[in-house]
């Protein structure tokens, strides 16, 4: 993971923690999805520092669903692996909170996010929260108030945003000012989550990844095979997301970038170790690599599909 040298984090809100040069400890709530063991396997075995400050992934929660199947077939056997790799496993939220000083929040149910958020905002450590951030544009514009009233940092993102060949088109001299962009992914759907919302999300932060923020309004349409958004970014930039419905054709990843001096496609599948050192990078400096405006924008644009879809199309105007 290449990290960037930066200024020392304040530590200085954490006065119930001993104070420490070398490392950052960082815990985990919800075992229930693959990316726990991955991302601790990175995390914990990456000699990077930041200023001689290194994250570790010390303690978690398994923190489980019963009633969404996905968490309750497989929270055992994550929390297993986790505790092989030596992360302490804990009971409650309440055990973690003074073992760690940042917290990342897993579970594979987004909407279990807020709740395990709040609580981590209200006891002042920074948090990442795993995609979906939420299951609702509700649920996200609350979590966004909560780090503002308790000034926490927090950070979201998909592993596409960071992936190898993308961030590069991004402020590109070759391609020039960017004028759109197509972006394509798979879209898998789960229970109690808006369509776009579980796996829309990763070709959607892709999208603004590259758009950045500041689209008026979208249209969208479904079929069987395909979930097609068209959003309409001020200035009259144009930036489109065709999902590919699971199970009913080839699935891949990739984006075309219109530019004022080139044109350039991309099509890398996701990488999570930059995303890992983006997130150590975060709890190190206490700042999101990307602007909260931004990271609530991308699920207005996702909640403004999914109401352009149910009224046939029509263009609806995204509600920051």
């Amino acid at each position: 993971m290449s990290l960037q040298p930066v200024s020392h984090p304040d530590s200085s809100t954490n006065d119930e923690l001993p104070k420490t040069e070398q490392t950052i400890r960082i815990g985990m709530i919800g075992l229930d999805t693959s990316h726990v063991p991955a991302f601790v396997r990175l995390m914990n075995s990456s000699e990077e520092t930041i200023n001689g400050i290194r994250t570790r992934i010390v303690a978690a929660v398994p923190a489980g669903n019963p009633d969404f199947p996905l968490s309750r077939n497989r929270v055992a056997g994550f929390t297993s692996e986790v505790r092989e790799q030596g992360v302490q496993i804990v009971d409650s939220l309440d055990d973690l909170l003074p073992l760690v000083d940042g917290v990342m929040v897993q579970s594979v149910d987004g909407r279990q996010h807020l709740q395990q958020a709040r609580r981590v905002f209200e006891a002042g450590k920074p948090v990442f929260i795993d995609k979906p951030l939420a299951a609702s544009l509700q649920d996200v514009k609350e979590i966004a108030s909560l780090g503002k009233r308790f000034e926490v940092p927090w950070f979201t993102a998909s592993a596409m945003r960071f992936t190898g060949g993308y961030p590069e088109l991004r402020n590109n001299s070759g391609i020039g000012r960017i004028l759109g962009c197509d972006v394509y992914g798979q879209c898998k759907v789960m229970p109690g989550h808006p369509d776009l919302f579980w796996y829309g999300v990763h070709a959607a932060d892709l999208l603004y990844s590259l758009m950045g923020a500041g689209c008026e309004s979208v249209t969208a349409v479904q079929t069987e095979y395909t979930e097609q958004v068209t959003g309409i970014w001020e200035g009259g930039r144009i930036g489109t997301f065709r999902g590919i419905r699971e199970d009913t054709g080839k699935p891949g990843w990739g984006v075309t970038v219109f530019g004022t001096s080139d044109i350039r496609h991309v099509s890398n599948t996701y990488d999570y170790e930059p995303l890992v050192g983006q997130i150590s990078r975060f709890f190190c400096v206490r700042q999101s690599p990307v602007p909260v405006d931004e990271m609530v924008e991308v699920f207005a644009f996702l909640s403004a599909a999914e109401q352009s879809r149910e009224l046939g199309g029509v263009p609806v105007r995204v509600c920051r």
